[in-house]
């Protein structure tokens, strides 16, 4: 078996442990759980972290459990929040459990005969039948108000000046979040939650209700919230979050977030947001600052997470992508791309606007006529035949060349080219 603890320990994911956690895991194979709230259909490299953390776990030896918190999200967890969640309706949070699902299976083992392959639980399971009176009796009990309201995340939410103040609902989230440890320790074996630091009191809460409850022995460690260049809270509210789905951020953005993160970042990202072992990342981080020019530590570092978020051939298109604007990118690949990722990368260049009726169209009139990308013909025909213009990455030397619907991409675009540096994409519509 691997040491846990140490692999998280050099890698710089540990704020805070228990006294004992270590010993524990270092007996033999434990099982440990990581909660997850569903108030989105996507993780966000927020969440990663904590995924992260249950893979090292499995990669270890232990068991992992993935807790979707689908009682737990009606309620809304007040940790660190300065405002009451919005409530989710049962038919929401579903369909966010369902797809965060989905998004987990790329990361852990869930499916294989392993005796420590993931296991994935939802904690709407055994709240549903569970009858508020028969819940403040049996549980409720044992956790004091004293005890509750000394924990950070409760009293910096009531220290703030808001007329608001804390709903009863929230404040309960508390002794849910901590029935759910019990839960899992009684029923799975879970001896350790991990978790993000703004968790702390809620998971030492289910240790403490494990010990007054049962007298059992378990164990809390939780590593530091990632903050972006900013300073600020990788998170679902922030602006510039980055979506583990596909759909709210594409393989290409995602894989310009991590090429272009700062130095002093990207040596503390490589660490916690990939597998590779501590003899490679001390490799590059050594190569990196011996020629940080060649920002070799973020290109590996954007390879890895965005294989591993999205697979090898969205990574291979990212790269294609961002190789349209500083790279020899052929016609075939061009036409391979998504629209989406073409649109993202040509975002900010100058548009036209055309017409299906405006074809074909002799080239020296689609660069001159059509739109103004050159001022005149005269100048149009200078610059293909001096070979400066390419339609669609591929070079125009003829005059004559006819411009047809065969050369609109999806339908919909053309990618125009002056020289070497300027792009202009013209769109098709009608």
């Amino acid at each position: 078996m691997k040491n846990f603890v140490e692999e998280l320990r050099w890698r710089g994911m540990i704020q805070d442990i228990m006294p004992g956690t270590e010993e524990k895991l270092m007996e033999g194979p434990q099982a440990a759980y990581v909660g997850i709230d569903p108030t989105a259909d996507s993780l966000h490299i927020g969440h990663l972290v904590s995924v992260m953390i249950l893979k090292h776990f499995q990669n270890c030896g232990h068991k992992p459990y993935a807790l979707v918190g689908g009682a737990t999200g009606m309620i809304g967890d007040p940790s660190m929040k300065s405002a009451e969640r919005n409530l989710l309706d049962e038919e929401t949070l579903n369909h966010n459990v369902a797809c965060i699902k989905t998004q987990l299976g790329r990361f852990l083992d869930f499916d294989s005969d392993a005796p420590n392959k993931a296991g994935l639980v939802n904690n709407y399971d055994w709240m549903k039948d569970y009858s508020f009176i028969n819940f403040i009796r049996d549980i409720g009990k044992h956790i004091t108000v004293n005890y509750m309201m000394a924990k950070d995340s409760v009293k910096k939410r009531l220290s703030r000046d808001s007329s608001e103040g804390m709903s009863f609902t929230e404040f309960s989230y508390q002794l849910m979040q901590g029935y759910d440890f019990y839960w899992l320790w009684k029923n799975k074996g879970c001896v350790l939650q991990l978790g993000g630091s703004d968790q702390w009191g809620n998971i030492t809460t289910g240790a403490e209700l494990i010990r007054r409850m049962d007298g059992g022995e378990a164990f809390a460690l939780t590593c530091p919230l990632i903050r972006k260049a900013d300073g600020t809270k990788f998170g679902k509210t922030e602006k510039g979050n980055i979506w583990l789905d596909a759909g709210r951020t594409s393989p290409y953005e995602f894989y310009q977030f991590w090429l272009n993160v700062a130095d002093e970042d990207a040596e503390r990202y490589i660490k916690i947001f990939t597998m590779l072992d501590r003899e490679t990342i001390e490799g590059l981080i050594a190569a990196h600052q011996e020629d940080p020019g060649a920002r070799k530590l973020q290109k590996v570092l954007a390879r890895e997470v965005t294989v591993m978020c999205h697979g090898q051939e969205a990574y291979d298109n990212a790269v294609a992508a961002s190789q349209l604007l500083f790279g020899n990118v052929s016609a075939e690949v061009f036409r391979s791309l998504d629209e989406r990722t073409v649109r993202e990368v040509f975002a900010n260049v100058p548009s036209y606007g055309l017409t299906r009726t405006d074809f074909p169209c002799n080239i020296l009139d689609l660069l001159a006529v059509k739109t103004d990308i050159l001022p005149s013909k005269g100048e149009a025909r200078k610059m293909v035949q001096g070979n400066g213009i390419s339609l669609n990455k591929g070079k125009v030397t003829d005059i004559g060349y006819e411009v047809t619907e065969s050369d609109i991409v999806n339908g919909n675009y053309l990618l125009a080219q002056k020289g070497k540096k300027n792009y202009f994409i013209i769109n098709v519509n009608g």
